[in-house]
């Protein structure tokens, strides 16, 4: 588990300076301001005292069966214009039962947490996807149903390497889904699942990590909407997924590593 530094405390106001009426979540609509950056410039992070970045990656299991992927320059999917992508981009929740291809799959990984550069000396990884300060907070998940190539089962993306790593099969993978992810996941060839180590990000902006964090995440669904109707796939996020149950099927603790964004994805 990852030391979270300490947070600065942040006084909730409401608009005529009384204490906030909890019938209205100010504290949610503080968080989504920018007045929290006054006070982290004032923060003492982990990366101002110098300690060592978090790891970009979390290690593979020992001996865990890896898959490796179609490299991105061998993509060749027939076209489909940007802003083709865009008019047709809509949540869709209903799927053809027809796998994905390997290759599919690798695209969409790609497109969603690919690597484009990593710069040895300082520690700076670029992604395909923007994020806060480039701290790159989440880990991708795979509940693989229906993916040429690939049994059923519980997948991690390894961004680093762009492989695949198996952490265990699993014959009822849509049922899984479907009751942690969200009913219609059960028709789904894959559902991604994206967790956040919250560290990363708080290891350099401390109190305001858990606002970037979530629009991180954001950039990383558009960018996978925009990829499935690339490859005539679709997918809806789901943020109502059940925590504690999604968590406890990962193996996380909820805290240092928490799940946030889940994406059931389909042939349409």
């Amino acid at each position: 588990m990852y030391n979270t530094p300490k947070q600065t405390p942040f006084k909730l106001i409401s608009q005529n300076n009384e204490e906030p009426n909890m019938t209205t979540d100010y504290h949610s609509r503080q968080m989504l301001g920018s007045e929290m950056f006054e006070a982290w410039e004032q923060t003492e992070s982990d990366q101002k005292k110098k300690l060592p970045m978090p790891p970009k990656e979390k290690p593979v299991p020992e001996g865990s069966q890896l898959i490796d992927l179609p490299a991105p320059e061998t993509f060749d999917f027939e076209g489909v214009s940007v802003l083709q992508a865009m008019r047709n981009r809509k949540s869709r929740r209903e799927y053809k039962d027809e796998p994905l291809s390997l290759s599919e799959l690798a695209f969409l990984c790609w497109a969603t947490q690919g690597v484009r550069a990593l710069d040895p000396k300082t520690g700076r990884m670029l992604r395909i996807v923007p994020s806060a300060g480039a701290r790159q907070p989440f880990e991708t998940y795979l509940g693989v149903r229906r993916v040429e190539g690939l049994e059923m089962g519980l997948y991690r993306y390894l961004s680093l390497s762009h492989q695949l790593c198996l952490l265990w099969a699993e014959a009822d993978i849509a049922e899984k889904m479907a009751w942690k992810c969200a009913g219609f996941a059960r028709q789904a060839a894959v559902t991604f699942i994206w967790t956040a180590i919250p560290y990363r990000t708080e290891w350099r902006y401390a109190s305001v990590s858990s606002k970037l964090i979530l629009q991180d995440s954001g950039h990383v669904c558009q960018n996978m909407y925009l990829a499935c109707e690339a490859i005539g796939c679709g997918t809806c996020a789901v943020s109502a997924y059940g925590q504690h149950a999604m968590d406890e099927y990962l193996g996380l603790d909820g805290e240092s590593e928490l799940t946030v964004y889940c994406a059931p994805v389909g042939r349409v």
